[in-house]
Order: structure tokens, then sequence, then C-alpha cells
């Protein structure tokens, strides 16, 4: 029960901070929102993220100061006093060491950087505590809508794993961070996600897994160490999504919708599977719109 209590308190400092980030906040704010003293809410916040509390939102402060100066036409000095720094000298100082480069540079170039992306607590906990066997309840039977899309010729930048099959496995390999890289991309045709490689496109020593995000054959800017960049054929996808669900669910939501795809038969529609043709994809789980993952598909000739 305390172990839950704690996490609550973490989450609700979270959230405060989350819908405070134009404003000041201070130990005390995050203590009342947490119920508990200040030097109790700070060491359990700095236990359950990784970070002290005002360390969490600076990062977070600059990385949405990031998006704004990639998106909207806005001084720098403007962005700067709306994420409550005091002076455009120091937001450039506080921006230049997080991301490498100062902000009137990233305006102009908007390479792909690093943004803090923060996990719920909550949710990740919830993970934690069902555990890999009540993980594998996943459900017989749920609604799921399908659908066939068309995937155009593309690029496609991503981080490569070492053996990796599966998400978990992934970020054991690489770390769980890549996610801030991949959604930096300015120039991103769709939200970046998850996939399962062909083995014509598996580098000798690498993971079937990786993360990346996809972007226009003409996209040439430079890409950060460690990643690659290859061009993805035209293909079709047959997606899958399920219905809405609590985000402390996701996982069994997802293996449940994984086992449907296995499944399924693609050819009631006219397809066939085409796994060898183009990556399957996951998009990152989120309640509010079901699990979506894709899977290639080509259309049977007789």
């Amino acid at each position: 029960m305390e172990q839950f209590d704690n996490v609550e308190a973490v989450y609700r400092m979270q959230e405060f901070i989350k819908t405070h980030l134009k404003e000041p906040i201070t130990l005390h704010d995050l203590s009342e929102a947490a119920n508990y003293s200040p030097w109790h809410a700070a060491r359990m916040f700095k236990e359950f993220t990784g970070k002290a509390p005002f360390e969490y939102i600076r990062a977070y402060r600059l990385s949405h100061a990031a998006v704004v100066i990639r998106d909207e036409k806005k001084k720098i000095v403007d962005v700067a006093f709306d994420f409550m720094f005091g002076s455009h000298e120091g937001f450039t100082k506080a921006f230049s060491k997080t991301f490498g480069m100062a902000p009137s540079c990233y305006s102009e170039t908007t390479p792909a950087i690093k943004l803090f992306l923060p996990w719920d607590v909550r949710a990740y906990h919830e993970f934690l505590k069902k555990g890999e066997k009540n993980m594998a309840k996943a459900k017989e039977k749920s609604i799921v809508f399908v659908q066939i899309v068309d995937r155009p010729e593309r690029k496609l930048m991503l981080k490569r794993g070492i053996k990796a099959n599966e998400y978990f496995a992934y970020c054991g390999e690489v770390g769980c961070d890549i996610w801030g890289v991949l959604t930096s991309v300015k120039e991103a045709l769709y939200e970046p996600v998850g996939m399962w490689l062909p083995k014509k496109l598996i580098k000798a020593g690498t993971s079937e897994y990786i993360q990346g995000v996809e972007l226009p054959l003409d996209y040439d800017k430079a890409i950060p160490d460690g990643y690659d960049l290859i061009t993805l054929e035209p293909c079709k996808m047959m997606v899958f999504q399920g219905q809405p669900y609590d985000d402390k669910d996701f996982e069994v939501e997802v293996l449940s919708l994984m086992k449907t795809i296995d499944d399924y038969d693609p050819s009631v529609f006219g397809y066939e599977w085409a796994d060898e043709d183009a990556p399957r994809f996951q998009l990152s789980p989120a309640g509010y719109r079901g699990y979506i993952e894709a899977r290639p598909v080509r259309i049977i000739t007789k």
C-alpha cells in the first residue's frame, strides 16, 4: 500500500508540472500536490523518475520550447520567457548545454535532437506489479477495426539494436529514450514507430526490432550518431486498431491485438501477408485511441 501511495503521489506531481509548465513551480507546490513534506516529495520524485524535481522541470520546459521553436515563428526571447527562463542568455546557455546547439541555430536547421519525454510512473509501475504472468492474459475476443493503407516510397531514420525482437529487449539494448529523438524530427511523415524489419533490411549483427520515423524521400539533413537512414519501398499495410482502453492495461491490449493479427486471415479481403516486403510496425500504445499495429500485405494474384 505504501508503494502504491508513493507512485500516486509522484504521478500527482507529474500532472501538476504538466499543467503548470509555463508558470512558476516551487517545491512547496509539488509537496502540496503530493500531500507529503517537501523533503519527502523531492526524494520520492527522484526515486521514481530518475530526476530531481527541478532537473525534470527544466528538461521538460526545454523540450517543449524546442518544439515551439521548431514549429512556430516566435522570437527566441519570447519562448524563453514563456517557459520561465529569466533571460535570453540563460535560456540559450541551458538549451545549448542540453541539445548541443544554440536555439538560433536549431531554429534555422531543425536537426533531430533528443527531446525529454516524461513517462507516466503510474502506468509503468502498474505494469511491473502485474508481472509477466498477468501480462500473458491477452483477451480472447475484442472489436478490432481493420483497413488497408498505401505507404509511398520513403526514407526511414532508425536506431538498430543488437538481438532484440520486441520492445522490452530493445530497450534493454539501446535504452528507452530513442523516442525523444524520433519525435523531434520536423519533417516526419507519420509519428514514430516500433518496427519488425524483414530480413532484407536487417544488417548483420543487428536486431529485427528497431525504432524509427518515416521521412520524405528528399530528406537530406544530418542524422544523429548511431542512427541509419534507409529507403523503404512502396507497400500496402493492413492496419489493425483495437478499442480504447485504460492506459494501465496497455500490455494486455497489445498482446491481445497481436494475437488477433497472428490469427487473422487477410484472404477474406483478397490479400496475403507480405512480411518480407516491408516492416511490420506498431504505434506507441495510447489508451484513448486503442492499440494500433500494421502488417504488410499484397494482393493475391490468381
